[in-house]
């Protein structure tokens, strides 16, 4: 592809999908205006996940830039007074998004009181590994007494994993995906299937697609879970 760029302009090859770790962040370089990074890496070491490799376990603060659609990696794992810089800047904005999600494991009240005076679209966090089912429950109930609807409470729901026997991981099926899916539902979210597809051709089973295709549509999800009689 770069050689058809180069006469153009300079191309370089970089950046995550190479694997490499990310710098300071600038705002509309490579991302739409209004998305930001405020923080890069992450404590945790979830065997489905490469930002931790690529970017360290050690959270790194930036500079806080302005903005509506959060993408950090973990931004509940920053420091409190960041935390709290973040939630200001966002006093300022509008149709506020963390598409970038956020760890309920690491949710606290103050947490939840101070998105509650921010103008939300959609807070998302994630159910990936049977860990996290615990806290998401306890998430979605905090949330709901400060008055958060269904309709802006998202998670991710990582599906369609393959056996791992290195690490005794057993492959995912549709009964279990469903299970999980469900629960999100059970604990106040409105899931989003995430399937994880084959790391070099970045294929998936075309079963899987059809059933995540399900489940990733709003309008889709709120169907089924009305016909099941989870809402």
């Amino acid at each position: 592809m770069g050689k058809y760029w180069k006469k153009v302009a300079e191309v370089k090859f970089g950046g995550p999908a190479f694997n490499e770790s990310g710098g300071e962040f600038t705002p509309g370089k490579y991302l739409k205006p209004g998305y930001v990074l405020t923080s890069r890496g992450c404590p945790n070491r979830c065997w489905f996940c490469k930002v931790w490799i690529r970017e360290g376990l050690k959270i790194r603060e930036l500079k806080i830039n302005e903005g509506n659609n959060i993408l950090d990696d973990n931004l509940l794992a920053c420091s409190d007074e960041h935390i709290k810089s973040v939630f200001m800047m966002l006093s300022k904005q509008k149709e506020i998004q963390f598409t970038g999600g956020l760890e309920a494991a690491r949710l606290k009240e103050w947490h939840v009181n101070q998105l509650s005076g921010l103008k939300i679209s959609q807070l998302f966090f994630a159910y990936d590994t049977n860990d996290d089912l615990e806290p998401l429950i306890v998430a979605g109930k905090l949330l709901k007494s400060y008055g958060f609807p269904w309709r802006k409470l998202r998670a991710y729901v990582l599906i369609g994993w393959p056996e791992n026997k290195k690490r005794g991981i057993k492959a995912d099926t549709f009964e279990n995906a469903e299970r999980r899916l469900i629960e999100t539902i059970n604990a106040g979210f409105m899931p989003s299937a995430m399937l994880m597809r084959d790391e070099k051709t970045g294929e998936a089973d075309h079963k899987w697609k059809l059933f995540q295709r399900a489940w990733i549509r709003p309008a889709s999800i709120y169907k089924i879970a009305k016909n099941k009689g989870l809402i």
